[in-house]
């Protein structure tokens, strides 16, 4: 097999060549920085178990049960984030957008209500109805924090779940341990589940800590569901595979009553997965050493080149929510950048109220295309 190249050896030409969405939604002379999709080469102990698995044509059906996929993700939790999990309290999902609307529609009545917190990711928006439930929007305190108080009033008002994002998307916020506590309370108090997408979790960057939902007390534990892949933070998006974990009886006989294409997952991506969780360590930490890197850099060139940006760095992830209300743009910036700059962002409405403004700018990329997107951001600013 050929050497590996390095995480930043990621030439625009040869990104060109993948057929993703990321790089095909757009014409050759736009640079995407939209969709949630790093640049960087495969961990090589993914390349290998997926090359592996092609040269011995082994392309069925999967059957997580039956591999090493649960242990390899209990490991990766207990090391990764100091998470004891029961590895027979893993379920697999297709990824975590099927895996919370199934669970909603097993847990909730037709039109019951589903707590959102926008600006909050999009699909959000559309699988709670597909669940057959109602939206109640909490919005972020400031754009950025949980509002206590608010999701409190909803559950009093009759709102019988939430769907916590958590570290957040796409503000890159990381909750507290105690604001995670007091949820779990109001969730307990009032009857209500949690539905933890903690997707962006291994992607928590220095000065930060996550703490899983399931963790933080026995109320927590009880009334909740963490939702988890390695599809944001080993690149896997395409192969089709997440997790459910539980932590309680009830909440782990709740899921055994999902049908069999609810638990459904693609057999390469389950490979792929288990080698991740098992191996991918020190390609993580590569990983997190340059979305550390590109965060500073991106704040800076913001600083320097869009001094009335609002930007607070994120504290997990790749993905950078920036305000660019000051610059006249509309209430969607993204559209007159890319029209003008021939970058394209992510739309700040899309994300529910709040978003207006901005736009989500993908950082997972090299800190050369980082650049080269900040410098088209500002071109089309200036014309």
């Amino acid at each position: 097999m050929a050497p590996e190249p390095g995480l930043t050896e990621v030439a625009l030409d040869r990104l060109r060549e993948r057929r993703s969405a990321k790089w095909t939604e757009y014409g050759s002379g736009v640079l995407p920085s939209w969709v949630a999709e790093m640049d960087f080469p495969l961990a090589p102990p993914v390349k290998r178990a997926l090359a592996e698995a092609v040269e011995r044509d082994d392309t069925g059906y999967a059957n997580p049960a039956a591999s090493g996929l649960a242990g390899a993700l209990a490991g990766f939790l207990e090391r990764r984030q100091g998470w004891t999990v029961d590895p027979d309290q893993i379920v697999t999902c297709n990824d975590v957008v099927a895996g919370l609307t199934d669970l909603l529609a097993l847990l909730l009545e037709p039109g019951e209500r589903v707590v959102l917190t926008p600006p909050v990711y999009h699909p959000f928006f559309t699988l709670v109805p597909e669940a057959g439930c109602g939206i109640w929007e909490v919005p972020l305190a400031d754009g950025r924090a949980l509002d206590l108080d608010g999701i409190a009033a909803a559950f009093a008002a009759g709102a019988r779940a939430m769907v916590l994002c958590n570290p957040h998307n796409p503000t890159g916020g990381v909750a507290s341990r105690d604001e995670l506590a007091e949820l779990a309370g109001l969730a307990a108090e009032h009857d209500a589940w949690i539905l933890a997408d903690e997707i962006h979790a291994p992607l928590t960057l220095a000065g930060a800590e996550h703490v899983p939902f399931l963790t933080v007390s026995d109320a927590a534990a009880e009334r909740g569901f963490a939702l988890v892949s390695a599809s944001k933070a080993f690149n896997l998006a395409g192969l089709g595979c997440a997790q459910i974990v539980t932590a309680a009886d009830g909440t782990r006989e709740a899921v055994a009553e999902l049908p069999f294409s609810a638990t459904h997952c693609g057999h390469l991506g389950a490979i792929a997965a288990e080698a991740a969780y098992r191996d991918g360590d020190e390609w993580l930490d590569a990983v997190l050493a340059v979305l550390d890197g590109n965060r500073a850099l991106l704040a800076g060139l913001l600083a320097e080149s869009l001094p009335e940006a609002r930007h607070v760095p994120p504290r997990a992830g790749y993905l950078a929510w920036i305000d660019l209300s000051d610059y006249g743009l509309g209430a969607d910036p993204a559209a007159p950048i890319l029209e003008r700059g021939r970058v394209a962002f992510s739309s700040g409405p899309m994300f529910g109220s709040g978003g207006e403004g901005h736009v989500r700018l993908n950082a997972g990329t090299s800190p050369e295309l980082l650049a080269e997107a900040v410098r088209r951001m500002v071109a089309a600013i200036d014309a």
